[in-house]
C-alpha cells in the first residue's frame, strides 16, 4: 500500500471519528466542519479509487 493511500485512509478514519464526537456532544458548528472534512477526504478517495474502510466500493 502507498504512502498517499495510507494517508488517506487515516483522514477518512479521523474525520469519522470526529464526526461521530460532534454528533454525540449534539455541537452543530463542529459536525459541519467534520461533515465536511470527511466528504473531502472521500471525495478524494473516489477519484483516486482508494476504498475506504467502510465502503468496499470505494466511498
Amino acid at each position: 500500500m502507498s504512502g498517499f493511500t495510507e494517508a488517506l485512509r487515516e483522514r477518512v478514519r479521523a474525520a469519522r471519528e470526529r464526526l461521530a464526537a460532534a454528533l454525540r456532544e449534539n455541537d452543530a458548528y463542529e459536525t459541519a466542519v467534520a461533515q465536511d472534512e470527511l466528504d473531502d477526504a472521500l471525495r478524494i478517495a473516489r477519484a483516486h479509487g482508494v476504498e475506504t474502510e467502510r465502503d468496499p466500493g470505494g466511498a
